[in-house]
């Protein structure tokens, strides 16, 4: 059996990877990555494969069992067009099974909800394509929080808009985990799955890291309309639009929803202290 994993140059797509290695063998494993020299480290074979270009997956996929589709990282309209070249290169080549990185969140109401309703579309598209499928919708990851530490601690607090909302976060090791159990594991096919850990607030994330790394963090909860601009002046219009509304979901509810993750991967998903105790032992720089 040959599972292929796209995107597998990106951090997602190469945990995913490695969990795949360790279930069923380096020589069962194809990486997929628009820039194959940055795949080479991982020990599989590497094919060329560029999100825009169908001809790309159209060789990439031959002799594929079964595909992940990591969900891509463009604006929500080419999003759709370029997840239906890997569907439809699938279909092409006789691929049995495709499996989507989805997410989480408020398919109307923020500035996030444009990105959650591409994602909705490929959810749609793989559910019809005629191959066994599943739709995983990935939790918030935890990473990008810890990776800003620094930042965090020269501010002395974590600022946003989410108010007491809680958010069920996750982390890419915790999905690389589960993806590999869902390419695998038959016995869970066409169905959708919430991949997430427990829903915190964001008083609670800064209680954690305190823990954790020693700081005294505090949270400062600011309007959406606040943070949208300050987002935007640190990150760009569609960047921190994007983050604001992903915020704005979390103040709204949209990121407590039940877990299927324990279902999936035979085992509970870790706490998130857990998650960033191992972060840190791994990241002592961070």
């Amino acid at each position: 059996m040959k599972i292929a994993v796209t995107s597998a140059s990106g951090k997602l797509g190469a945990s995913i990877v490695k969990h795949l290695v360790d279930l069923i063998g380096k020589d069962n494993v194809i990486g997929i990555a628009r820039t194959p020299e940055k795949a080479k480290h991982l020990g599989v074979e590497i094919r060329k494969g560029d999100y825009n270009n169908r001809e790309d997956f159209n060789s990439a996929l031959k002799g594929v069992d079964k595909v992940l589709l990591v969900s891509g990282m463009d604006e929500p309209q080419k999003r759709i067009e370029q997840h239906r070249n890997v569907i439809e290169a699938a279909k092409q080549n006789g691929v049995q099974k495709i499996v989507y990185t989805s997410i989480i969140g408020s398919e109307t109401g923020t500035a996030f909800s444009p990105v959650v309703n591409s994602n909705r579309q490929t959810e749609e598209d793989v559910r019809n394509s005629g191959l066994h499928w599943i739709n995983g919708r990935n939790g918030i990851y935890i990473e990008p929080d810890l990776e800003y530490i620094d930042t965090y601690v020269k501010e002395g607090e974590i600022r946003n808009c989410a108010a007491d909302g809680k958010c069920g976060y996750t982390s890419r090791e915790e999905l690389g985990f589960a993806y590999a159990q869902l390419l695998y594991n038959d016995s869970l096919n066409d169905n959708t799955y919430n991949l997430l850990g427990e829903a915190i607030t964001q008083t609670q994330l800064a209680e954690y890291i305190n823990e954790v790394y020693k700081t005294d963090l505090k949270y400062a909860s600011v309007s959406v309309e606040e943070y949208k601009k300050e987002r935007q002046e640190a990150l760009g219009e569609f960047m921190g639009t994007v983050i604001a509304g992903i915020y704005e979901g979390i103040r709204n509810g949209a990121n407590v929803v039940p877990s299927d993750f324990e279902k999936v991967a035979g085992r509970p998903h870790k706490s998130t202290l857990e998650i960033i105790k191992n972060y840190h032992q791994n990241h002592p720089q961070n």
